[in-house]
């Protein structure tokens, strides 16, 4: 598809010319459109360069020559609203800090809520469920506390944590990691901390961790790949950070680029316990509304919160379309999920192939076309067939 800037149509690849002004979705679609900021492009039309100017006077980059479909391949399996310095940076650190994701105003609504349940926070003080190592460094005299079920909170105490499903902000970055048809898979989670509450000890990564044990063998369920400039993960952490951590403060630390370790970290290393081994350690520095994410295949951990204020933020882990981690979703309550918007609906469906007809949220859904997930339909002959061999409509 062709698309001439300033032109009022699209040449498609059969010769016809297709007017692009009162342009519907489901039309575009068909034409094998798709829509970048606000305007209709050809499939093989994308932004090479991470600049964004996809609008206005600059509508396309065209890639035809053989030359520039090799050098810019991995760009076309780019998300449009994610760069390539944040892919770059994604693929060398296994995580990224994404900027004002929520305004002030949505995170304020967001920690009225967990005042307004305050009461519901479980602090983690039996030694079973403390996350440290005693008197390591990462250890500190007070709990860490939680709280889940924000998703089911009657409204508006549950919106601004719905919101994150199906963010457009984020759903760039779920898909760029997750691909099409990504699902919630563990139940979200909150945690607070006040001053001198304990941290956690590394954990994470591609060389397994069994029940805190070095193991020293291929992890199948925490993964990260990089193939033709495709980048996915496994599982993807999402932390929504309602407080500040400023420099000092402690929180969430990351191993950078240790998503491709090929040897387990070492116990002594995994509790901070080895000095020269903390510059290896990194802890970003983040502002209320900032989310940070990554795979958990990156080893990461906390260090102890020294903040005067308290340390609020609002977990997250996504999952590809066909995979599942966590089971939680087996026992999801039916009523609550019915009042979900259908795009959150799609977000929490259980895990299935695609191709099975599975609702889908992408980039186009969560910022352009309403709320209304897409579904790659399955041809009626084949769901009749399964349906007389296993009396079931899918395989």
């Amino acid at each position: 598809h062709v698309h001439t800037p300033g032109a009022d149509s699209v040449l498609c690849a059969d010769g016809r010319r297709a007017p692009l002004t009162r342009l519907s979705h489901k039309q575009g679609l068909k034409l094998g459109l798709r829509v970048v900021r606000g305007c209709w492009i050809g499939k093989n039309c994308v932004d090479v360069f991470g600049t964004g100017m996809l609008g206005g006077g600059i509508r396309s980059h065209l890639l035809q020559s053989s030359h520039f479909a090799a050098t810019f391949a991995m760009s076309s399996m780019a998300t449009n609203s994610v760069s390539m310095r944040e892919r770059f940076l994604f693929d060398l650190n296994g995580f990224l800090v994404i900027r004002n994701v929520l305004s002030n105003t949505e995170v304020d609504a967001a920690n009225a809520a967990i005042d307004a349940h305050y009461s519901k926070l479980q602090q983690r003080t039996s030694t079973a469920l403390r996350n440290t190592k005693a008197d390591s460094p990462l250890s500190a005299e007070g709990p860490r506390q939680d709280m889940g079920g924000m998703l089911w909170w009657p409204k508006p105490d549950a919106e601004v944590f719905r919101s994150i499903l199906t963010h457009p902000k984020l759903v760039p970055y779920y898909t760029m990691l997750c691909g099409e048809g990504y699902r919630l898979d563990h139940q979200p989670l909150l945690i607070v901390q006040d001053r001198d509450s304990e941290g956690f000890s590394l954990h994470g990564g591609p060389v397994s961790l069994d029940h805190g044990i070095q193991q020293g063998r291929f992890n199948p369920e925490l993964q990260y790949r990089c193939f033709n400039g495709q980048l996915w993960t496994s599982l993807l952490a999402v932390s929504v950070q309602l407080s500040d951590h400023a420099p000092g403060d402690g929180g969430f630390c990351v191993v950078r680029g240790s998503h491709k370790l090929s040897l387990p970290v070492p116990s002594e290393m995994t509790h901070a316990e080895i000095p020269e081994f903390a510059e290896h350690v990194h802890q970003p520095i983040t502002k209320k509304g900032d989310v940070v994410i990554w795979s958990e295949a990156t080893v990461h951990g906390a260090t102890p919160w020294r903040g005067t204020h308290q340390r609020r933020i609002a977990l997250y882990r996504f999952a590809p379309a066909n995979m599942g981690y966590g089971r939680g979703y087996l026992e999801l309550p039916r009523e609550a999920i019915e009042d979900l918007t259908p795009s959150q609906r799609a977000v929490v469906e259980p895990p299935y192939a695609v191709r099975l007809e599975r609702p889908m949220v992408n980039e186009d859904v969560a910022r352009d076309c309403g709320d209304q997930p897409q579904v790659k339909k399955r041809s009626k002959v084949k769901k009749d067939f399964d349906k007389a061999l296993f009396g079931t409509n899918y395989f």
